[in-house]
C-alpha cells in the first residue's frame, strides 16, 4: 500500500466563474503530512527501504521535510531532517511531531543540503526535496489518478519551486499520452528562477530569494526542469505576493482549505489571470499543499 493517498478531484465553480474556463482541482492538500511531496517521496523511501536503508536523511524545512518524516514513522525508519535558521518553529514542531530529528544549520537551504549530505553514511539515504527520478515518477499519480477518474483535461496549472512538481506532471502526462497538453507554471516575484531560466534560454541561478512563498524558494531548479520547458509546451506566469495572499483567502472562503503561499501561486493565476486562460475548456490546477500556513499568518500578511 502506497504512502500517500487517492485525493479528491473536485470542480470549481468559483475558480471557473474567476477564470473562463472549467477548472478541477487536484486536492493534495489532503494528503497526510499535508503535500503532495508524500507522492515522491513516499516512493522514494520506500524504494531505499527494500534495498536495506536503515535511516534517512532529508534537507528541508517544508514539505519534503514533513513528508519524509511522516514516511519514517510509517516504515520505522529513523530520520533526521536538517533545516536552516529561516525555518518556523511551526514547520520544526510538525517534523518533530511524527518523530523525527530536527537538526538546523546554516542561513538557506544550500548550507542546511550540504550539511545534509556530510552525514550520509552506507546505511543512509539521503531524499532530495525535488531532484531525483524517484520522485518525479512518484509525483506522476498525481497525473495517474486523474486519468483514472475519466477527466478529460486541456492544461495543467502548478506551483514551481525546485522542480519536483513539474518534473512529476509532465511524465505523469508522457505516460498517459498526453505530452502536447499545456504545463502552466506558477512562480512569485520573489521565486521565479524557473521564468528566469526559461527567458535566458539555459539555467540561471537567482543571487537570492524573497517575499512570503518561501517554499518555492529554489534560487535554481532541477536541470530536468529545464529540459522539461525545452521540449515541450510550458507558459511560465509570474504572481506578486499580494496576489497569492488574496488566492489562499479566496480559496479558504470558496472550499473551506487552507493552503500555504507556495500553492497559492498556482491559485492566484486561476483567479487573475483570466486572459491567459480563457481559450481552454478545462483546466486541472493542482493544489500542492502545504502544512505550516495557518490562519493567524494568512491574517498578518493580509495587514501587512
Amino acid at each position: 500500500m502506497p504512502l500517500h493517498l487517492e485525493t479528491p478531484l473536485i470542480e470549481s465553480l468559483p475558480l471557473s466563474h474567476a477564470s473562463g474556463c472549467s477548472v478541477w482541482l487536484k486536492m493534495d492538500a489532503l494528503q497526510p503530512p499535508g503535500s503532495f511531496k508524500i507522492r515522491g517521496v513516499g516512493a522514494a523511501c520506500e524504494h531505499h527501504a527494500r534495498n536495506g536503508k536503515r535511516r534517512f536523511v532529508s534537507s528541508s524545512g517544508g514539505n519534503a521535510g514533513m513528508a519524509v518524516a511522516y514516511a519514517g514513522r510509517r516504515l520505522s525508519i529513523p530520520v533526521s531532517v536538517f533545516v536552516p535558521e529561516t525555518t518556523t518553529e511551526r514547520a520544526k514542531a510538525l517534523i518533530r511531531q511524527q518523530g523525527a530529528e530536527v537538526i538546523v544549520h546554516g542561513a538557506g537551504w544550500d548550507e542546511a543540503n550540504a550539511r545534509a549530505l556530510a552525514s550520509v553514511d552506507a546505511e543512509t539515504a539521503f531524499i532530495h526535496p525535488f531532484d531525483d527520478p524517484l520522485l518525479w515518477a512518484g509525483h506522476a499519480t498525481v497525473i495517474d489518478e486523474v486519468v483514472k477518474a475519466g477527466l478529460a483535461f486541456d492544461a495543467v496549472v502548478l506551483s514551481v519551486g525546485g522542480g519536483g512538481l513539474l518534473s512529476g506532471v509532465a511524465e505523469g502526462l508522457e505516460r498517459n499520452g498526453l505530452r502536447d497538453i499545456p504545463i502552466i507554471t506558477a512562480e512569485t516575484e520573489g521565486t521565479a528562477s524557473f521564468a528566469a531560466s526559461v527567458k535566458a534560454g539555459r539555467l540561471v541561478e537567482l543571487p537570492s530569494i524573497s517575499g512570503i512563498a518561501t517554499s518555492l524558494g529554489a534560487r535554481k531548479v532541477c536541470e530536468r526542469a529545464f529540459e522539461i520547458s525545452q521540449n515541450r509546451p510550458v507558459e511560465c506566469a509570474v504572481v506578486s505576493d499580494r496576489a497569492v495572499i488574496e488566492a489562499c483567502t479566496r480559496f479558504l472562503d470558496d472550499h473551506r482549505v487552507l493552503v500555504e503561499p507556495a500553492c497559492g501561486a498556482a491559485l492566484a493565476v486561476a483567479y487573475t489571470h483570466a486572459d491567459q486562460l480563457q481559450r481552454f475548456e478545462r483546466m486541472l490546477a493542482i493544489v500542492c499543499g502545504g502544512a505550516t500556513t495557518t490562519v493567524e499568518r494568512l491574517q498578518a500578511w493580509q495587514a501587512a
